[in-house]
């Protein structure tokens, strides 16, 4: 018998750590594709939330509902400091018995800065706002305190790759909040009592997570600052370049509204929110990898590098397809969120939408540079696209207006992407992916963007020939990596092995 008085619950000598075996990889691939599919419909019960808020609140409710969430995300960014990246690759690395008390620890530490940011959040918003912002915000942040309870909880599942669990959480949390957002519309609810879902949503969810943890670990919050001290020394690097990324979408926002008109405001938000839903994509899809980089950069660079290359080819290829179909669904996209009178968001979104595929690359590297323990990068590299993105898009509003924010927008994001790389594979030769697959995904995102001009044909049918021909491409010159390939018709795959 183990005992581990700080973090876990008595028990038998638990089982090998699934991170050390050949199960790994596979259990991640198939926790990919759920927890794709759950963010598929997560994706849709979002859009639907939004449709409903947009076309109940109107422009001057939703703007303020709009800067509520957005105070409560700019705390949400700045009190993580990277504690949830970090408490999974911490949690990778250490036996079972230590891991229990340092998410114990993780957790204590993220709801006392979580508490003190709303707080300071609402000051701000009484004296730079209004009264109903101020209430907004700390109803907000109640539910703010509810997902980072969960988002805690979900570290264990994550690092035993109990990934199926992590894709229910994923999926219950967006159909409940569909299902509230109606029912507030249907009996014709107010401004805060939309803010409020966010709380209803928490406690369901953390009580969700709460049983699939609870013979795992103790869940009560501990405070050691001893060990606050080593983490936050060894971090502090990263944590500002996690506060300081969370700011892009909200510096698009906030300087089209000091350089641009009004309507232009309201493109960029629109567009936002869509953006805003779909970024999870990328971060799901590449996060479930993540135990196994920040395991293999502790134990096995080999290891590493191979990932990296697999995860690499996907990224790319899923990446440039999200990039293509929200160029050419754009205008589907914005005409079911809102009236004729956000059609001019359709560029708009369809520019951000290439920043988001760029969001793939990100997103991966930034992984492998934390696996690394390379926090001093990350902090560079995030800065440097920090106030690049706050000149351009100011810059660029002035000369293009939303347009030109969007344009500012996507190239922040997909040069991230493209530093973090070279930082990556300059000094480690045995990490650099393998760039074969580059020129082919070109080619076939090429050839995916010309129904744009199949003029008189529905969009929705654009979208299908859009995709077809990409992946009819991707067979054909055989770009798909063959992890990818058991997804396909057994015609299909045939082909490729030929």
């Amino acid at each position: 018998m183990s005992t581990d008085a700080e973090g876990s619950r008595p028990g038998p000598e638990p089982p090998p750590d699934i991170l050390e075996t050949a199960a790994a990889g596979p259990a991640a691939v198939r926790g990919g594709l759920m927890r794709g599919a759950a963010y598929l419909v997560g994706a849709l019960a979002g859009a639907l939330s939004a449709r409903l808020l947009f076309r109940h609140l109107g422009t001057i409710e939703l703007g303020t509902y709009g800067v509520i969430t957005s105070l409560v995300a700019i705390v949400n960014g700045f009190t993580d400091l990277g504690l949830t990246a970090v408490g999974v690759r911490e949690a990778a690395v250490v036996d079972a018995h230590e891991r229990g008390a340092l998410l114990r620890d993780l957790l204590g530490f993220r709801l006392l800065l979580t508490t003190i940011g709303i707080g300071v959040m609402a000051v701000v918003a009484i004296f730079g706002y209004t009264q109903t912002v101020m209430i907004g915000v700390l109803i907000a942040g109640v539910g703010l305190l509810l997902q980072v309870t969960q988002d805690n909880f979900a570290i264990s599942l994550q690092v035993s790759l109990r990934l199926r669990a992590v894709a229910a959480l994923d999926v219950l949390r967006p159909l409940l909040t569909v299902v509230f957002v109606a029912f507030l519309v249907a009996v014709g609810g107010h401004l805060q009592a939309f803010v409020a879902v966010a709380v209803a949503v928490g406690v369901v969810c953390t009580t969700v997570a709460y049983g699939f943890v609870r013979r795992e670990r103790l869940l009560r919050p501990s405070l050691h600052w001893q060990r606050y001290r080593t983490l936050l020394r060894d971090i502090l690097p990263y944590s500002a370049a996690v506060a300081a990324s969370s700011l892009y979408y909200r510096v698009t926002v906030l300087a089209t509204s000091a350089f641009g008109t009004k309507a232009e405001v309201g493109y960029v938000y629109a567009s936002f929110r869509v953006i805003e839903v779909l970024t999870f994509l990328p971060a799901l899809m590449i996060g479930v990898a993540f135990p196994i980089f920040a395991h293999a950069a502790h134990n096995d660079r080999e290891r590493l590098g191979y990932g990296l290359g697999k995860v690499f080819e996907v990224a790319l290829i899923v990446g440039a397809w999200v990039a293509v179909s929200i160029a050419v669904a754009a205008p589907l996209i914005v005409a079911f969120l809102g009236s004729s009178q956000f059609a001019p968001a359709s560029p708009v979104l369809a520019i951000m939408g290439i920043g988001l595929g760029g969001t793939f690359g990100s997103i991966l590297w930034g992984n492998a540079l934390l696996s690394l323990r390379r926090h001093r990068a990350i902090l560079l590299i995030n800065l440097a696209a920090l106030v690049f993105a706050m000149v351009a898009i100011s810059v660029l509003v002035v000369l293009d207006g939303a347009r030109g924010a969007a344009i500012g927008l996507a190239t922040s994001e997909i040069g991230v992407g493209i530093v973090s790389a070279v930082v990556v594979c300059r000094h480690n030769r045995e990490l650099r992916p393998p760039l074969r697959v580059v020129p082919l995904v070109a080619i076939a995102a090429g050839v995916a963007v010309v129904p744009l001009w199949l003029d008189g044909v529905p969009t929705i049918l654009r979208v299908c020939i859009s995709t077809a021909a990409y992946f009819v491409v991707l067979v054909i010159t055989r770009a798909l990596p063959p992890e990818l390939s058991v997804l396909l018709p057994a015609r299909l795959r045939w082909l490729l092995r030929r």
